[in-house]
């Protein structure tokens, strides 16, 4: 009983501290207005996860769980990732969390950058895709360049885009990334 009940309040206490994270941002939300926000006293927050630092660390926590792209047809590769990251998107909003506090916050940042190149390029390098890194960083920009106007700025006609017309616009482009030749190779 004892289990659950610490379990109930690990997860009251990231649930508050993404809220928190992503409304105030990495440097202005504390420790006690997360714990108010979990109701729960403060001394608890910094029994389960220590510090700030630690308790963002797990809050900012996230697999993209990549889909498995040997198998996907190379004219399809786009359409299919496009689809998979806004269905990751919508469903965890754990990635706006760290979008926003990236923009504000080196370690937010940093932990951006290991989330997309981390889980990007191993996905790539499986499918026999050359220079992943590069691609993972460039496919980073349309992924995160979509987030932040549909996610954080709210910009009207991207936030009113259906999640396949937004894979329709946005998948070509992926794809070109996943697909073209490198510019420097002739």
């Amino acid at each position: 009983m004892a289990e659950k009940k610490s379990d109930r309040t690990r997860a009251a206490i990231l649930a508050a501290a993404r809220e928190r994270f992503g409304a105030d941002g990495y440097e202005r939300a504390t420790i006690r207005a997360i714990a108010a926000d979990a109701a729960i006293d403060p001394a608890m927050v910094m029994r389960y996860y220590g510090n700030k630092e630690k308790l963002f660390a797990a809050a900012a926590d996230f697999d993209v769980r990549m889909p498995e792209l040997r198998d996907v047809p190379k004219e399809r590769l786009g359409e299919v990732l496009v689809r998979h990251l806004i269905e990751r998107w919508e469903e965890d909003d754990t990635l706006r969390v760290l979008l926003r506090t990236a923009v504000t916050n080196e370690a937010a940042a940093e932990r951006m950058r290991a989330l997309f190149i981390g889980q990007l390029t191993p996905a790539f390098q499986q499918a026999a895709i050359d220079r992943p890194d590069v691609r993972a960083g460039l496919i980073a920009t349309q992924a995160l360049g979509f987030a932040l106007c549909r996610y954080i700025l709210q910009l009207r006609p991207v936030v009113d885009l259906s999640t396949d017309e937004a894979v329709a616009w946005l998948g070509p482009t992926v794809n070109r990334y996943l697909t073209e030749p490198s510019p420097n190779q002739e």
